[in-house]
């Protein structure tokens, strides 16, 4: 062994730069909303550096980091690392940097003192990125940190040298087809071993013994024996990776400290050629701290110079399709994260709505579903925007107006994917056949083209809106809704007065027990069954203003937001459609069996501006109701066409055909004869 007297020059080493791909956010931001939410738990990921001389000093993270086995490449090198995201600015700032990286750097002394990394010389390096994601702004603060001990310190016996000093070009490229057929997690850290005119590449554990005593002196022929490392440094300096591997071979054997040891720097070129490696030539002082009695460095400095966190600002470079669609979400997924958590995020996005009705209700309803996560929504209407729509129907602009108008269903679908463009939202123009409205043979044709369209129309959809401006117009939707057994909610306006209700989906009259409590969500009526008159044609003999519906501003919004709480309420609710409806939701002491995720989920909400008052009816299905009750589904079953074109030609047919007719003549019946009781008695006094 040679003793050091000389004074040398102190190694600078040349320290990692990090470079994160944007696919790296793009995966952390997926992560984070669907993943881990507010756990700030520590996350493993992988890194990686090249030794190639025509690459800088980089390590760099990118999507494929959260896999769950690294990624390899030629002239790569994995390392492992870690990643601390936290939820606010204020815990990312205020966290203890120096005592967090001596954490970490306690794991990897305890790595080195059990000598495990003679067998796996990769679990040599490590990182770590403290990091906060601002997912409103998409704003990335971020800081590497690459932990290596601040002892000991080492000199240069003399200036570094190029391989080609001690190797000929023989051994030169013997020593590059040897090292290529290490096995990917031994190419870190290796060693050149001579052997008569060879020199062969081997791992650290062919002349390491891992059983060997600490204080025991080293049989290792250092004159025959180059330590060699994966360099990401392209100048004379060696890169980071030394720094690590210096620390680990003084803890393994001390008394390297009283030798030169020769190192190289393995840096290869685009073809694989080692010839621009360096030979660096080490002398250590006599007195070295050994890991577990120095502090631990490496956090990376920003762009100024200083030690400081990056900021990454992908608010410009990220797809805005996916930044507006990611976005849309969080609301929902933050009230999952910290208000509801059994909230079912996902279960909006699959349900796909049909809006009957594109004027000022759907339009509130859609815009609503939107923020609510929902992603699939149609609109049925024939009607065109007009000049008076805009300032009412929230999804048009004066531009739809122009030329005649579009029309309204198309409008409003195209308008809600700019709001969105990741929604899918189409429009449909057609007519929707009433009773009451005689149907000519001039008409029978188109009118036959609209029923299967709206049939289908509710076939393919798993929610029926109803927010038509007539009451006949609501019938035929009530009843396929009804016999598809689909969800169906009903929103109906006055002047300053509202109805927003769900109708059962059975179209059996079930026997059930009378429960004085609440009705079962399948047996729940539906907008037409506390009527006794089938509904006719409305807009006869009225005139313009008559016909459209008039009422005060924030009706509309007020109802469609109802509507779509009540839809949101029954697809979070364990029974969904068939969750009870709760006579009395003002009882304090309501079982939590008939609550849903949301809270209890009411029959209907009748609401008026003018008192502003709320009142909650619950009732059960009308056994002769003209559009659920069993007898017309059956009539609808059996005739099919035939049945529809009866009760669209006569203003009494459905009264016929579920005996309304009778009942009405009977109650009238009652009423003449209790008048004819009356009469006597006053004629008697």
């Amino acid at each position: 062994m040679t003793t050091i007297d000389d004074k040398q020059d102190i190694i600078q080493y040349v320290p990692f730069m990090s470079f994160v791909h944007p696919s790296f956010w793009h995966s952390l931001t997926d992560m984070k909303l669907n993943v881990d939410k507010l756990n700030e738990n520590t996350k493993q990921i992988y890194g990686r550096y090249s030794y190639r001389d025509d690459i800088i000093s980089v390590l760099e993270v990118d999507g494929t980091s959260f896999n769950k086995d690294p990624e390899t490449e030629f002239h790569y090198i994995n390392v492992t690392g870690t990643l601390m995201n936290k939820n606010t600015i204020e815990d990312f700032k205020n966290i203890d940097k120096a005592a967090l990286i001596n954490s970490v750097g306690e794991i990897m002394r305890a790595n080195i003192q059990i000598k495990s990394w003679i067998d796996n010389p990769n679990s040599l390096l490590n990182f770590f990125v403290l990091s906060f994601a601002d997912l409103k702004k998409f704003h990335y603060y971020y800081w590497f940190a690459f932990p290596a001990p601040s002892q000991p310190v080492v000199c240069l016996k003399e200036k570094c040298k190029n391989i080609s000093t001690c190797f000929n070009e023989k051994q030169i490229k013997e020593i590059s087809q040897s090292y290529q057929l290490l096995e990917i997690s031994q190419k870190c850290f290796f060693a050149i071993v001579k052997d008569g005119d060879l020199y062969n590449v081997v791992t650290l554990s062919k002349i390491l013994d891992k059983n060997r005593n600490k204080d025991e002196e080293s049989n290792i022929d250092l004159t025959n024996t180059f330590f060699a490392f994966a360099d990401h440094s392209n100048c004379e300096n060696p890169g980071w990776p030394l720094r690590i591997f210096l620390a680990a071979l003084f803890e393994y054997c001390p008394d390297l400290s009283k030798t030169i040891i020769k190192v190289i720097g393995i840096r290869c070129s685009k073809n694989g050629a080692i010839n621009n490696s360096q030979i660096y030539n080490i002398t250590v002082p006599e007195t070295i701290q050994t890991p577990q009695n120095v502090g631990w460095v490496g956090w990376e400095r920003n762009e100024r110079g200083n030690f400081g966190p990056k900021l990454a600002n992908m608010s410009s470079s990220m797809d805005p399709v996916k930044l507006a669609d990611t976005s849309s979400d969080l609301n929902i997924k933050l009230m999952k994260w910290r208000l509801v958590p059994d909230l079912d995020v996902t279960i909006m996005k699959e349900t796909k709505c049909l809006l009957l009705g594109a004027g000022t209700l759907g339009c509130h309803v859609a815009r609503d579903l939107l923020a609510w996560g929902f992603r699939h929504i149609t609109f049925i209407d024939s009607g065109k925007v007009s000049y008076s729509n805009p300032t009412r129907q929230v999804l048009y602009t004066y531009q739809d107006c122009l030329n005649g108008g579009r029309r309204k269903s198309e409008a409003a679908a195209d308008n809600l994917k700019l709001i969105l463009p990741t929604v899918q939202s189409k429009g449909l123009v057609f007519h929707i056949p009433m009773p009451g409205h005689p149907i000519g043979e001039s008409l029978k044709d188109e009118t036959v083209t609209n029923i299967e369209l709206l049939t289908e129309a509710i076939k393919d959809h798993d929610v029926i809106f109803l927010l038509l401006d007539t009451r006949e117009a609501r019938w035929l939707p009530t009843l396929i809704s009804a016999h598809y057994g689909k969800i169906t909610i009903n929103a109906a306006l006055g002047f300053d007065s509202y109805l927003v209700m769900r109708h059962g989906i059975s179209s059996a009259q079930e026997e059930t027990s009378i429960n004085s409590t609440f009705v079962s969500g399948d047996q729940l009526g539906c907008y037409f069954c506390n009527d006794v008159t089938a509904p006719g044609n409305s807009l006869k003999d009225r005139t313009l203003d008559q016909q459209c519906t008039v009422s005060r501003a924030g009706v509309a919004a007020i109802a469609g937001a109802l509507a779509v709480e009540l839809l949101v309420g029954t697809l979070q609710h364990p029974l969904r459609v068939k969750a009870p409806a709760v006579y009395n939701l003002t009882d304090e002491e309501l079982d939590p069996k008939l609550q849903g995720v949301l809270g209890p989920i009411p029959h209907s909400i009748r609401g008026f501006l003018h008192s502003h008052q709320t009142v909650l009816p619950t009732c059960t299905k009308f056994k002769q109701c003209i559009a659920c009750s069993e007898v017309v589904i059956g009539k609808y079953k059996e005739e099919g066409l035939d049945f529809l074109m009866n009760v669209f030609n006569s203003g009494t047919y459905l009264e016929d055909v579920t005996g309304l007719s009778e009942l009405q003549l009977t109650a009238e019946m009652t009423e003449i004869l209790t008048l004819s009781d009356e009469d006597q008695d006053t004629t008697s006094i």
